[in-house]
């Protein structure tokens, strides 16, 4: 069985930062498929994703069940849920939520 590794979360306080972030990622030889953007609010995890070309944590990370499960929570419990599929303890994810509740921004690289 492969171990997980723990993925390394960056805070940033504005989608430009966010931007600049992924951008010096892949200068330091990050993949595309390895740098994830997520912010409180989906519309902006999806313009963030598709603007900087990283990836957001969706069915392949997260599975079908938890997936499916995130239709009927609220968007902290999603958010935490997505956290927790990508390997982040049930207090990190709780912590970096709180985070973005004050309106950061988080880019994840994930070396799996």
């Amino acid at each position: 069985m492969q171990q997980q590794i723990k993925p390394t979360v960056q805070i940033v306080t504005t989608a430009m930062d966010a931007l600049h972030t992924v951008r010096e990622l892949n200068r330091q030889g990050y993949k595309q498929d390895d740098i994830y953007v997520l912010a409180h609010d989906s519309e902006q995890t999806k313009s963030l994703a598709d603007a900087s070309e990283a990836s957001s944590i969706g069915v392949s990370e997260e599975g079908v069940f938890t997936s499916l499960a995130n239709v009927f929570r609220s968007r902290g419990d999603e958010i935490r849920a997505k956290l927790q599929s990508i390997g982040l303890s049930d207090s990190e994810a709780e912590r970096y939520e709180e985070e973005l509740d004050r309106g950061r921004v988080l880019v994840i690289t994930n070396l799996n």
